[in-house]
């Protein structure tokens, strides 16, 4: 079966149906290999895209209803294990900000409901980019009265639109990637890396959280990720690292900042 096919066949169910292509074509490519049938190809893509952007998701929230913020952040496996520490979480993350805030939250899932968390304190313009169109659809139909809401279906593996999308909004910029590199790095080794270096000049902050346990089990992780925080060392300026819930957090700017 040619490429094209077997593409159509993995995105020919509903949970996949709204990814990007880019990611779908990057996740299948680690399989097209001869030692795969096409039957093994879809089911490995699928398998490997499950674990990347659906493993936390309900069927519920699929589609839309009328209901609380809450309600949608208790439906989002992440977001349901965040939800007792919010406030904690974004007065860390704020602390520090006046006035205008533009935030950028990469990967957001359902975070966007999280808002009613943020400090009243801020004005604060929100712009969402998420790779499931279904979750996207949500929170624009939520958010659809609030006109400094934003969000964009959108891969963060097309570096030149999400650039063009930090490129928007006033006030000091931070970027949120709440258990996003992990899944990053699945699909592409080491691109946390260059996305975050394509990146550093249009955002004041960032904000990169790891789990710390497994979603089911919740045993816990012992991985040190020096990849990652020896990058960070090199790179940027350190501010903050805390632990909250099940989930390390690092605040982080550029080094000349």
């Amino acid at each position: 079966m040619e490429k094209n096919k077997i593409i159509e066949k993995i995105i020919s169910k509903k949970e996949f149906s709204s990814l990007p292509l880019k990611d779908v074509e990057i996740a299948f490519e680690k399989f097209n290999k001869e030692e795969y049938l096409d039957e093994e190809k879809v089911k490995l893509t699928r398998d490997l895209l499950r674990k990347m952007y659906t493993v936390f998701l309900s069927n519920k929230l699929l589609n839309f209803k009328d209901k609380e913020s809450s309600w949608f952040l208790k439906k989002h496996f992440s977001t349901k294990e965040r939800l007792p520490f919010y406030s904690e979480i974004y007065s860390k993350i704020f602390e520090h900000l006046r006035g205008e805030v533009s935030v950028y939250d990469l990967g957001l899932g359902v975070n966007g409901f999280s808002s009613e968390f943020f400090p009243k304190k801020l004005k604060i313009n929100y712009f969402g980019i998420e790779a499931v169109g279904q979750l996207v659809e949500i929170q624009k139909k939520f958010f659809k009265e609030n006109k400094n809401f934003e969000f964009f279906h959108e891969s963060l593996f097309n570096l030149n639109r999400i650039k063009e999308i930090l490129k928007k909004g006033k006030g000091k910029k931070i970027v949120f990637l709440f258990k996003v590199l992990d899944s990053l790095e699945m699909l592409k080794r080491d691109y946390s890396k260059t996305f975050l270096d394509e990146i550093s000049s249009l955002a004041d902050f960032f904000v990169v959280s790891f789990a710390t346990k497994s979603l089911i089990s919740k045993k816990k992780f012992f991985v040190e990720r020096k990849w990652f925080y020896g990058f960070l060392e090199k790179n940027f300026k350190v501010l903050e690292k805390f632990e909250l819930g099940n989930e390390e957090y690092t605040i982080f700017s550029k080094k000349d900042l």
